[in-house]
């Protein structure tokens, strides 16, 4: 407990990080030479370091602390509900009463008639459920070919084997053996990288036609569903032309092709309403929901069934679980958040104060010169940084040259913005203020303007 509160120097904690510690999707060798960044707390918006920097943060984690940090009620509930039973299982014809009340919550919160959720401990476990439920789903209902599920490039759906083979990302393919069969990936709706000439509406539906083109040809008897993010995640934020849902929406319902839509961003707040498919009219079959159910104070994640999923899965026996399904404590974690949310009125913030006014200064940073687009829905939002706004080119340098040094400065700035490729996105807390948005733009504008002359310096604004 000492060593926890009463933390060493940040160099010995490195030390020992280094020395037994492996962190996801990081070149190890690396970081352990550099020294990991040590958090000890967090509060609201910000967080602190081992030597007592603090930041804002603007990913809200890893898009997940939709309430913000350091909420006493979340930290009682646990509390209680580890001394009460800490755990149970789901199996065995067992139940207990968190997952059944979140259950109910849930089937309260989601649109149409999804009302039935199958719970996992995070987004990925959810994600390689459903590759399990729409095959089953299809088996039961005497069509067995129908196994491919199709995805989208630079899509991420997570980093398990099923999970990561669903996203399509190809640095995470290149290893370990993925994508396993029968899965199918088509393009993405990214206008300003994929777009060229075309008008962003009609490149919308062109994406969207990708579908029906990959349906017709490997034919309808063998494919089982769509997944998709309503907004691209990890892939940069990705805001689809408007074009786009509806028609994908459109080629489901034709074909008889399940949609499930990943929610694990999306849900609970981040685009203004309770989901991204309530923003953008799309109506999923199954949604995979996660990181905000909880804030992030515990691992939980699961899939919300349509009623008609749910009664045909339920007619068979499914062999499927996860030994943490609706874990009680991370149950009770996630109702609580759910109060909050509702009770403090966290989505009329965001719809009112925080979004229209975070909307309003993030777009205005496309005048910064080397920002070729802004993107943003709701507390989700990306810029694209290149050497020439009229061409859309990328750096001579390659992908990330800019990404990498405009990170660092923000870092170095009091700011936590990811980016990925040249592209700086954030997801923060929904609690934001206008003060605390103020700030963010401030950071942001502040490392951007030191990107800019530390790519100057170095020669590096040259087009590819």
């Amino acid at each position: 407990m000492n060593m926890i509160t009463n933390h060493l120097p940040t160099a010995e904690l490195q030390a020992l990080d280094a020395a037994h510690h492996v962190h996801p999707f990081t070149h190890n060798a690396a970081l352990a030479k550099k020294g990991s960044r040590v958090i000890t707390r967090a509060r609201g918006v910000t967080l602190t370091d081992s030597d007592g920097n603090e930041m804002l943060d603007a990913m809200a984690g890893l898009w997940c602390v939709n309430v913000g940090y350091g909420r006493e009620e979340l930290a009682e509930v646990a509390a209680r509900q580890m001394r009460e039973l800490p755990y149970y299982n789901a199996f065995f014809q067992t139940t207990h009463v968190p997952a059944i009340a979140l259950a109910q919550k849930l089937s309260e919160l989601a649109p149409g008639d999804l009302n039935h959720t199958f719970f996992a401990a995070g987004g990925s476990e959810a994600n390689d459920t459903n590759i399990r439920l729409v095959r089953t789903y299809w088996d039961i209902k005497g069509k067995p070919a129908k196994k491919v599920i199709i995805s989208r490039k630079n899509g991420y759906h997570g980093s398990s084997v099923g999970s990561a083979s669903l996203g399509g990302m190809p640095a995470m393919h290149a290893q370990g053996g993925i994508p396993i069969p029968d899965i199918h990936h088509i393009g993405q709706p990214n206008w300003w990288a994929e777009g060229g000439d075309m008008d962003p509406d009609a490149f919308g539906l062109k994406r969207a036609r990708e579908l029906e083109d990959a349906i017709l040809e490997m034919g309808e008897d063998r494919v089982a569903a769509f997944i998709a993010e309503p907004i691209q995640g990890a892939g940069g934020v990705i805001v689809p032309p408007e074009t786009y849902w509806p028609e994908i929406q459109r080629i489901c319902d034709k074909y008889e092709i399940l949609l499930i839509a990943d929610e694990v961003i999306t849900g609970f707040g981040r685009t203004g309403n309770w989901f991204g498919s309530q923003t953008f009219g799309i109506r999923p079959d199954i949604m995979t929901i996660a990181k905000g159910l909880s804030s992030g104070y515990a691992p939980i994640g699961g899939s919300i069934l349509s009623d008609e999923v749910a009664q045909v899965i339920s007619s068979e026996e499914f062999n499927h679980g996860y030994t943490y399904s609706g874990h009680p404590v991370a149950a009770a974690v996630a109702l609580e958040n759910l109060r909050i949310l509702e009770e403090e009125k966290i989505l009329d913030h965001v719809r009112d104060v925080a979004a229209p006014y975070l909307r309003e200064k993030w777009l205005a940073m496309v005048d910064h010169p080397l920002i070729g687009e802004a993107k943003i829905v709701g507390m989700m939002g990306s810029i694209q940084m290149t050497p020439d706004k009229d061409s859309r080119a990328g750096f001579a340098a390659g992908k990330g040259t800019a990404g990498l040094i405009c990170r660092d400065r923000c870092f170095a700035n009091g700011l936590v913005m990811r980016h990925v490729g040249d592209r700086m996105i954030i997801s923060p807390p929904l609690i934001l203020t206008h003060g605390d948005i103020d700030t963010l733009i401030a950071r942001a504008t502040r490392s951007l303007d030191e990107t800019h002359a530390a790519l100057k310096a170095d020669g590096l604004l040259k087009a590819a």
